[in-house]
């Protein structure tokens, strides 16, 4: 079979007959790599790669639906981030680093599947069946599970004929940069071996009502390798995020077609695998420090799910060069932004020291109403005067130094009240119309400004005071 050479763009899949140095789909540099493409195949292998398509076209009114598609896997904070839990015939994209647990969370997917009398097939392309079974002896992990297939195999067909054989209730593909199919000359990981491959288990699942989980590498940007495409292709997307080194899991959607990407999930990496973290926001502030300046606590949303966390600032003196500015868990832009105002509307003078802020934890907050505690930190930092240790503080702020209202300010303030925080600094649109569950008391400050916020809680005399 004769081979021709094309050039593929890892990002968006464009091909072309010669190499070039900006993609004209995506526009991204350098993205252009060398494969092997061979014609199509004959016809009856073209028959096994089309024929899962066997539906008429049906009236939409006419179609039933099952409010029972759902299948919980007993995993409360997987099932949250999936929408309430796995539907049926749906595939699910897992990426993350190395080492960050997902394998081990397949596995634990799997134990509570079969658990339930569900079949489940994993396929392994990564380690043989003695290795995946070492593993999940150390994890306790479904090794006496009457209904959960290990398969060490790397070829997409050979896959497909084991899921019709067994007829799975799950599959999960660890991990699809190493599946190939025969009839394409390019090697395992390329561009047209995973966009080709994806396909044809998206075929499968959707002809045959099994779940299908892939499990994706990831580059060094943090997305997943492989074409853009294969998102596109997906139904759900989920990222592990955290440091590998930390004990702490986040699990986040940034695509799902049958639910919210708003939630996330909360784990922890035990000798057991992945545990659930009922109560994120009690773990976080767990380890909080007492009369430590630039520590301050506020109150974020993830989804329906309130996440009370700490942030730390840092301020000292710049030694030589330029003032230096770093972010971990905030976005830059926003703290050079929060710094500017704390220079032009307080008068602080935070031109000639370098500014370092954390969100303890792991986590990534994106939400604007972090704003105003961000601005409170490098302020208390900077002033060396410590924030009451009882205090959470909510809102966003603007480039004129007024603080915005939020949403859900009644979910954040309830939430800090039952974790015994005594004070609340929010904006004062926000304090307006505010329902405070009656098991709980906490004393509201609405602010108006940022410098009212400052005085309030950097000054000497505190709120609990």
């Amino acid at each position: 079979m004769k081979t021709k050479t094309i050039f593929t763009c890892q990002h968006c899949g464009f091909q072309s007959p010669r190499w070039l140095g900006k993609c004209p789909d995506c526009s991204t540099w350098n993205s252009f790599v060398e494969e092997n493409f061979a014609p199509p195949p004959p016809a009856d292998e073209n028959e096994r790669r089309v024929h899962y398509y066997n539906e008429e076209p049906v009236l939409l009114k006419d179609v039933v639906v099952n409010e029972n598609a759902r299948i919980k896997t007993g995993i409360g904070e997987f099932d949250r981030v999936l929408g309430g839990g796995i539907v049926e015939g749906s595939v699910v994209l897992i990426g993350g680093d190395p080492g960050i647990g997902k394998s081990t969370i397949s596995l634990e997917v799997s134990n509570q599947l079969t658990s339930q009398g569900h079949t489940v097939l994993y396929v392994s392309g990564e380690e043989s069946t003695t290795q995946t079974k070492l593993r999940a002896q150390r994890l306790g992990k479904g090794v006496k599970a009457d209904t959960l297939y290990i398969v060490n195999q790397t070829d997409v067909l050979r896959i497909v004929e084991y899921i019709k054989k067994l007829k799975p209730k799950l599959v999960i593909i660890d991990s699809i940069q190493v599946l190939y199919h025969p009839a394409i000359t390019s090697s395992a990981g390329s561009v047209s071996q995973v966009r080709e491959c994806a396909g044809i288990l998206t075929q499968l699942a959707k002809t045959t009502g099994t779940t299908v989980f892939i499990i994706g590498h990831v580059t060094k940007e943090g997305t997943i390798a492989g074409p853009r495409v294969l998102e596109h292709i997906v139904d759900t997307v989920l990222y592990f995020e955290g440091d590998r080194f930390t004990v702490y899991r986040i699990l986040r959607a940034v695509k799902n077609r049958f639910g919210s990407t708003n939630e996330i999930g909360v784990f922890e990496m035990a000798t057991g695998g992945l545990t659930e973290v009922k109560n994120p926001s009690e773990i976080l502030l767990s380890e909080r420090p007492k009369n430590v300046t630039g520590s301050v606590v506020t109150s974020i949303v993830e989804g329906s799910r309130p996440l009370l966390v700490e942030i730390q600032a840092l301020v000292s003196r710049a030694n030589f060069g330029n003032a230096q500015r770093k972010s971990e868990g905030f976005d830059y832009n926003r703290l050079v932004m929060l710094v500017a105002v704390l220079e032009k509307r307080l008068g602080l003078a935070l031109e000639s020291e370098d500014i370092f802020l954390n969100v303890v934890g792991g986590i990534k907050i994106e939400d604007p109403s972090a704003d105003l505690a961000v601005a409170v930190a490098v302020a208390s930092a900077f002033l060396n005067k410590c924030v009451a240790f009882d205090t959470v503080i909510i809102g966003e702020t603007g480039l004129g130094g007024e603080v915005r209202g939020i949403s859900q300010i009644s979910l954040r303030v309830n939430e800090a009240a039952r974790l015994g925080f005594k004070n609340c600094v929010l904006p004062k649109n926000n304090s307006r119309g505010f329902e405070l569950d009656k098991k709980y008391s906490i004393i509201l400050s609405p602010v108006l400004f940022l410098q009212e916020a400052i005085d309030l809680l950097v000054s000497k005399k505190s709120l609990s005071s």
